[in-house]
């Protein structure tokens, strides 16, 4: 508990907006405890696993874990449920404390025809205060939020896999775990259909390999439109389309073939920047009770049009991604959330 106060503290004093002054809504109970201090030695023991022997080295482990804890992120915020007894919307606690069990199947790279997939059991750390912030919108910083538009600092993940494991990428190198992260502004755009809410978001993000040292892989844009129903407290469901570009060095990343790698199935290609893939995604989830939580989210991409559609390394048009896990909160704040 001293290192979570101490977050939460010096969280508050860097907003300048006073001291920490929550406590934890939940009275003590012996057994619970216990039980929470046996489940986090049993998450401790866990590690990520993956059907690719990369992520079943140390540091395809670790590269995975990392890379799972991204795309839970942007879920977990949204999935922690607090119904009252009277069925009452209370609102968001300022911080929660728990842990999240995700697995993921994912489309090897846009065009592939080979899936990777993950499986991860993490702590997490939910803060939302006015300008640090790490729920399902922002990890970082939100430097600027009006009622019609935010700035903040995003970022995403994708897992990497091993070109053993793909046909297309046989004897070449690895594509390794990915992690993006940048600046992103989005707007509120009204009402949609069914009582939801339009929303636009622009995210620009540098493209990190942590497989290789936390080599550059160039940057990315995705610009999107978003469709929201709920609530977090409750039951909330996102539906999305939008398009991912990419710089040269991403495309080369992805779809390049160096003369040294050619053969007759597979000539040299020099990759082009620009439209990597149009996207489709569709999440939800929601409040099993005040403490557990569950969500789901999948998506497609199509390669139809790209930049680089005549790549050797696409071996199909259309593919997907799939995943969903639970979440468990041990602990929260009685303090509501800064919104």
């Amino acid at each position: 508990m001293s290192l979570l106060a101490a977050f939460v503290q010096g969280a508050r004093k860097w907003e300048e907006i006073g001291a920490v002054t929550g406590s934890i809504a939940k009275p003590h109970r012996p057994a619970r405890a216990r039980a929470g201090r046996a489940a986090w030695r049993t998450l401790a023991g866990m590690n990520a696993s993956s059907s690719s022997s990369r992520l079943r080295s140390t540091r395809g482990a670790c590269g995975a874990a990392l890379a799972l804890a991204a795309v839970a992120s942007p879920l977990l915020g949204a999935a922690q449920g607090l119904p009252t007894p009277g069925g009452e919307t209370a609102p968001l606690p300022r911080w929660e404390l728990g842990a999240v069990a995700l697995g993921v199947s994912q489309q090897a790279y846009p065009g592939a025809d080979e899936q990777v997939r993950g499986t991860v059991v993490l702590p997490y750390l939910i803060y939302r205060g006015e300008r640090l912030r790490a729920d399902r919108e922002t990890v970082g910083v939100r430097a600027l939020r009006t009622a019609t538009y935010e700035f903040d600092v995003g970022f995403g993940a994708a897992l990497g896999s091993r070109a053993g494991d793909v046909a297309a990428r046989r004897g070449m190198p690895d594509l390794g775990t990915r992690v993006e992260f940048g600046p992103r502004v989005k707007w509120r755009l009204g009402e949609a259909p069914a009582g939801g809410r339009w929303h636009a978001e622009l995210p620009l993000r540098a493209v990190i390999d942590i497989s290789a040292g936390l080599e550059s892989r160039g940057f990315t844009l995705e610009p999107q439109l978003l469709a929201r129903w709920g609530a977090p407290q409750t039951r909330w469901l996102t539906a999305s389309v939008g398009a991912v570009l990419g710089t040269r060095k991403l495309a080369d990343t992805l779809y390049g073939v160096a003369p040294a790698y050619a053969d007759v199935d597979r000539p040299a290609y020099t990759a082009r920047s620009g439209l990597i893939a149009w996207r489709l995604g569709l999440s939800g989830g929601g409040a099993l009770n005040r403490d557990w939580s569950w969500f789901a989210f999948g998506r497609v991409d199509t390669v139809e049009g790209a930049a680089n559609e005549s790549s050797p390394l696409v071996r199909q048009r259309v593919g997907w991604t799939a995943g969903g896990g639970l979440a468990w909160t041990w602990l929260r704040s009685s303090e509501p959330a800064a919104d």
